[in-house]
């Protein structure tokens, strides 16, 4: 079964690009209003002016550190639309590379944007979803948030930090009306992937994909969603294993290589300068 999004409002974060703009498109398409922003002005701009109908589109600056700025964001989006019913906390960044060679402004940067981001996103959004008793909040973890990958090590914690917070806020929230869940992405054809090659043995996701499963947690609500399905099963039966296997199983898929030593730089360079220093 689906829900009914005719005129339902959602915000979504880090919505210039990427898996939050192909989940603006995927809300418009099922009739939603949307609202996306992004510290990015120029880029959130542009990626507003490629959704349509393009009278259901509100776009507005945010850096998602900034409580006031995410505040104002909020107000901006029920200004325009009404009422808030879904807020997305997509913004995220993904520098890779040796922990001992991250800079102490990188890993605050990543810890700021993925971690404080998301919570007081979430703070923000079920304040005003909670006396209505209804609303719900989408938490874009990853696969990340569920094992661990050399040369990711701030990022691995930045997403254990938010299943772990967003499991809580749930428990927290269960019987008021306000949802809160998790989609886990595995490997994704964004920029935040540039210069990869993905897990062997498993294909890259598509922002399509994830887009859909934003979409399904609305139609039908449940803790947690992950995308691809079999390299989250694969993700997930590591768990029930030794470690020493289960680290086997990951040198196997290539996880030891994947962030360091095989990573086209070149590729990936205009990525890591935004995400590094934006």
């Amino acid at each position: 079964m689906t829900t009914d999004l005719t005129g339902r409002v959602v915000a979504i974060t880090g919505g210039a690009r990427g898996i939050g703009h192909a989940t603006a498109a995927a809300f418009l398409a099922r009739g939603a209003r949307v609202a996306i922003g992004d510290i990015d002005d120029v880029a959130v701009k542009e990626g507003a002016e490629l959704l349509r109908p393009a009278s259901d589109v509100h776009h507005d600056t945010l850096d998602v550190t900034d409580a006031e700025s995410f505040d104002r964001f909020l107000d901006g989006v029920e200004a325009t639309f009404g009422p808030i019913d879904v807020l997305i906390n997509n913004a995220g960044i993904m520098p890779v590379g040796r922990v001992v060679d991250e800079p102490d402004a990188v890993t605050r940067r990543v810890l700021d944007i993925n971690v404080l981001g998301v919570i007081t996103g979430s703070k923000l959004a079920a304040r005003r979803m909670l006396p209505r008793g209804r609303g719900h909040i989408v938490n874009i973890a990853s696969a990340a948030g569920e094992t661990y990958s050399p040369g990711l090590a701030t990022y691995c914690a930045s997403k254990f930090a938010v299943v772990g917070f967003t499991d809580a806020a749930r428990l927290e929230h269960r019987g008021t009306g306000v949802e809160f869940s998790l989609v886990m992405p595995s490997f994704v054809n964004t920029e935040l992937t540039a210069g990869t090659s993905g897990a062997r043995g498993f294909r890259n996701a598509e922002p399509e994909e994830i887009a859909r499963a934003v979409v399904s947690l609305i139609d039908k609500p449940r803790s947690r969603v992950r995308v691809t399905r079999l390299f989250g099963a694969a993700v997930v039966s590591q768990k029930f294993l030794p470690r020493p296997l289960a680290e086997a199983m990951s040198r196997a898929l290539g996880a030891d290589d994947v962030f360091l030593g095989s990573v086209d730089q070149g590729a990936r360079r205009a990525y890591e300068e935004r995400a590094r220093h934006s």
